[in-house]
Order: C-alpha cells, then sequence, then structure tokens
C-alpha cells in the first residue's frame, strides 16, 4: 500500500481503506477466502427451479422467440391468440406454416451464420490483441489465465469486410434482416448444438466443475468454466463477437432496408444503429475488462450462457428494427422534442453504464496490480478512480465504494436496463414487442442480483455486512 493508504476503524471493527497503488498492490487470499470458494466451486443447491425449471427455460423460450417473431412480421406487431377453444388447433397449424416457410434452416441461412461464427472465430485466432490478466481461478489453485483482447480490431476488419462485401454486391446486408425468420432458426441450432458439444468435451477432459449429477440441470448451467481454442477464451469470444456484431448488423440491416424502399433512413433507425453501435463498441474498446466479470470468472459455459449469446441476445433484443423495417414510419414517428429526449436518455444511460463498468474492472486490476491505461476510443472521462475507497475483506478480496459505486451496488446494470428501454421505445407505443427486451431484461437483472448478492454474503460473511452499510442501496441511489 502507498503512504496515502490508511485503515479507518468503523463501528463494527471492519476496515475500509483509500489510496490504492496500482504498481505495488496484489491479490492475497486468506486460508478462510480459499475455503469460502471451495464450498462455491461445490453444487448445492438448484437454482433456476432445478431440473423441471431448466428444462422448461429451454422448452419455452425458443417458442416464445418465434411467436414473438410472426407477430410482428405478418401481425403488425400485435399478439395474436386463439379467439376460442376450437380455434386452437388452427391457430398452432398457422404459427407451424410461418415457422416452416419462412423460419426452416436452409442453405443461405446456414451459409451466413456459420459464415459469421467461422469469420469471428478466424480473426480472433490471428488478430493482434492487447494481452490482459485474468482474476486468479480457484478452481485452478489460483493460477490466472491470460486473454488476446483483440475485440475492436477484429470488429473494425468486420465492419471493413462487410462494407466491401455489400458495396460490390458479394453479400448485400439488406438480406439480413430479409432472412431474420431463417437466421434465428440456425442461431438456435447452434445454441443448442455448441451446448452439447461443450458439455461433452468437459466430461471427456476431466475438466467439469459445479456438476449436479443431473444432464438436464447440468446441461444448462454447464460442465466447463475456462473452454479455449488455442489463446481464444471462447466465453469471452461468445460474448462479444457474436451476438452484438449481429445485433448491430441487424440494425444496419434494417436502415439499408429503409433506404431502399423509402429513398432516407429514419431517426428513429439511426437511433438503433447509434445505440447498438455503442454498445458493440464499448465491448470491443473495453475488453479488458471483461475478464473481471463474473460471466468470466465464475459463470460456467452452458446452455444458458451460449443459447443466450448465439441466439437469445440478437434476435429477441432489435424487435424495434424488425418493425420499423417492415412498417410505415408515421406509425412511430416522434416530435423534435421527443428525438431530443429519447437521444439525451440513450447517451446519459450509455456514459454511466460504460463509466461504471470501467471503474470496477480497473479498481480490480489495481488490486491486482495489472492495470495499464489502454488507448482506444472512446475513452470517457472519470472511468477510473484515483485514491479509490474500499472494504477490505477477511477472503482477501476488496469491495470498491467509490465512483459510482459510492451510491448503488449495482450502477452498471440500471444504466444497461436503461438503455434496453430506449430501445423499446424507440417506436413508441406502436407495439408492445420491442419493449420485450427491456421488461425480460429487468427479471434477468433482478434474478442475477439475486445470486450475486447471496453469493456474496456467503464468500464475505461479516464483511459483505459491512460493505452493505456503507453502499445502502441496490440499484437506484436514495431510492432502493
Amino acid at each position: 500500500m502507498s503512504s496515502k493508504s490508511s485503515a479507518v476503524a468503523n463501528d463494527s471493527g471492519l476496515r475500509q481503506r483509500t489510496g490504492l497503488n496500482v504498481q505495488k498492490s496484489s491479490l492475497h487470499i486468506s486460508e478462510v477466502g480459499r475455503q469460502r470458494d471451495k464450498e462455491l466451486d461445490t453444487h448445492t443447491d438448484y437454482e433456476f427451479g432445478g431440473p423441471w425449471g431448466v428444462a422448461a427455460i429451454m422448452t419455452f423460450f425458443p417458442i416464445l422467440m418465434y411467436y414473438l417473431w410472426i407477430c410482428l412480421w405478418f401481425y403488425d406487431g400485435k399478439l395474436v391468440h386463439p379467439t376460442s377453444t376450437e380455434d386452437i388447433a388452427p391457430f398452432l397449424w398457422r404459427m407451424w406454416g410461418h415457422i416452416k416457410k419462412d423460419a426452416s434452416p436452409n442453405a443461405y441461412a446456414w451459409k451466413v451464420y456459420t459464415g459469421n461464427v467461422v469469420f469471428q472465430l478466424v480473426i480472433a485466432l490471428v488478430m493482434p490483441g492487447y494481452s490482459q490478466e485474468g482474476l486468479p481461478v480457484p478452481s485452478l489453485g489460483y493460477k490466472t489465465l491470460q486473454y488476446n483482447c483483440n475485440a475492436l480490431v477484429c470488429l473494425y476488419a468486420t465492419l471493413a469486410t462487410a462494407g466491401f462485401l455489400h458495396y460490390f454486391h458479394i453479400f448485400r446486408l439488406t438480406e439480413i434482416i430479409d432472412n431474420y425468420g431463417h437466421l434465428m432458426t440456425v442461431s438456435m441450432i447452434y445454441g443448442f448444438g455448441v451446448s452439447l458439444l461443450t458439455y461433452i468435451h468437459a466430461i471427456a477432459t476431466n475438466t467439469a466443475i459445479r456438476m449436479s449429477g443431473n444432464f438436464v440441470y447440468d446441461y444448462f448451467m454447464g460442465a466447463s468454466l475456462n473452454p479455449h481454442i488455442g489463446p481464444v477464451c471462447l466465453k469471452m469470444w461468445a460474448e462479444v463477437r457474436i451476438p452484438w456484431v449481429l445485433v448491430f448488423f441487424l440494425s444496419v440491416s434494417g436502415a439499408c432496408k429503409q433506404y431502399e424502399t423509402l429513398g432516407y433512413v429514419t431517426p428513429n433507425m439511426a437511433f438503433m444503429i447509434l445505440a447498438t453501435g455503442l454498445y458493440i463498441n464499448a465491448c470491443a474498446k473495453g475488453e479488458e475488462c471483461i475478464p473481471q466479470t463474473w460471466d468470466i470468472y465464475h459463470e460456467k459455459w452452458g446452455f444458458m450462457v451460449i443459447f443466450w449469446n448465439f441466439s437469445g441476445v440478437p434476435f429477441s433484443y432489435v424487435y424495434s428494427v424488425v418493425y420499423m423495417a417492415s412498417h410505415d414510419p408515421t406509425k412511430y414517428q416522434f416530435s423534435t422534442a421527443g428525438y431530443v429526449f429519447i437521444y439525451s436518455v440513450i447517451l446519459t444511460a450509455y456514459y454511466i453504464w460504460d463509466t461504471a463498468m470501467a471503474q470496477k474492472s480497473h479498481f480490480k486490476m489495481q488490486t491486482q496490480g495489472t492495470y495499464k491505461f489502454r488507448k482506444t476510443f472512446p475513452q470517457l472521462p472519470w472511468n477510473t478512480v484515483k485514491n479509490p475507497t474500499y472494504v477490505q475483506t477477511e477472503h482477501g478480496n476488496r469491495l470498491l465504494t467509490s465512483g459510482f459505486w459510492a451510491y448503488s451496488r449495482k450502477p452498471n446494470y440500471v444504466a444497461d436496463w436503461v438503455m434496453s428501454l430506449t430501445w423499446g421505445a424507440i417506436v413508441g407505443t406502436a407495439t408492445i414487442i420491442p419493449y420485450f427486451y427491456s421488461i425480460f431484461f429487468i427479471v434477468v437483472l433482478l434474478h442475477r442480483c439475486t445470486r450475486d448478492f447471496e453469493r456474496c454474503s456467503k464468500k464475505y460473511g461479516k464483511d459483505w455486512v459491512q460493505y452493505c452499510d456503507i453502499v445502502k442501496y441496490k440499484y437506484i441511489p436514495y431510492v432502493y
């Protein structure tokens, strides 16, 4: 610790420190911490309703994705349903007819989706990047893994390649939105298939961790913690390179479709390009922060994460783009004041989300002694807290109590959810379906927070109680 560091006694006798020395500071896990980590890496309780609950999720969610797409594409965004018991069978037959005709896994969809997956994997393997050390992994004897963070250069390569293919009519970007249903089905097959292959590989190589012994549940939660292909961490690769590339290019495709049919791009569609562009660029420019997150450090790579990355995110987050690409702009246009407001909201929420995520990740790097300033664009003001305050835990970790994290335990979640709300609000009240993202997302975030807070309570014990006394609000400062 630097000379500025000090231990301040608080009411419960625990300590809060300030003045982190980024050069000499390092992470030391106590014996108590090691025992708690061992307990957390052992399966004890079922989540998500156990085997029956996860089976229901894996069955219901793909059906829901098909239903919402059909309502948007064929029924003007209305939530259609059987009008009587006699209409149930004809209704289901009509639904199946739409899927069979317009969402079949045809050769075109396989070519495009597989082409993107292979391209993203190849450039991830060969492109230069920024080397970032991850957090110590308890199941690996607290070994740290190295991550080649080249998402930003890969994003530029993807943009250049897509522009070239579109300009020379080799692959027109408008085709993406036109083949939405077909691509969605292929993405679902990838989600189920990659989950199974990853599970089998973990069992075959004896790298499975935190197993329950129930195949359905373990398939959903995952068996592998650190799957790699060469230098590429598959969890981090799939989290950034697959969903957000598809989300962004679906928005671009919608804009191209509008330009071809209307002769211009609406401010609403331009908003979605901005919103999705900010998101994918943030993930790419700050990729070195991702190894510090729970997704990489603790969450296993199973269906829950894999299906969501390969299919759920790209094909359920941009329903507003699907609607706008196929409907008259007069149905969702705003006043000038309305556009100023929603653009202001997205930019404000993005700033809080981006900087809050950076503050916490940079703090973890400072604690580990691995933080270096990375020159990427845009680097927003206040993305790193100088002389941060924190709670030193008996476990050995430190809990940040500075920056945005002084006011809320999950400021990034609140900002992230506000952004998701604007992705639906950009179509106004034309249809409720684009709001699915924000409705579903808040359920996921609240459940995730519950899991996270329970894990932290077990991991840190009385230190977590002290942290909660200092940072009183879970989400919204001075409210809740």
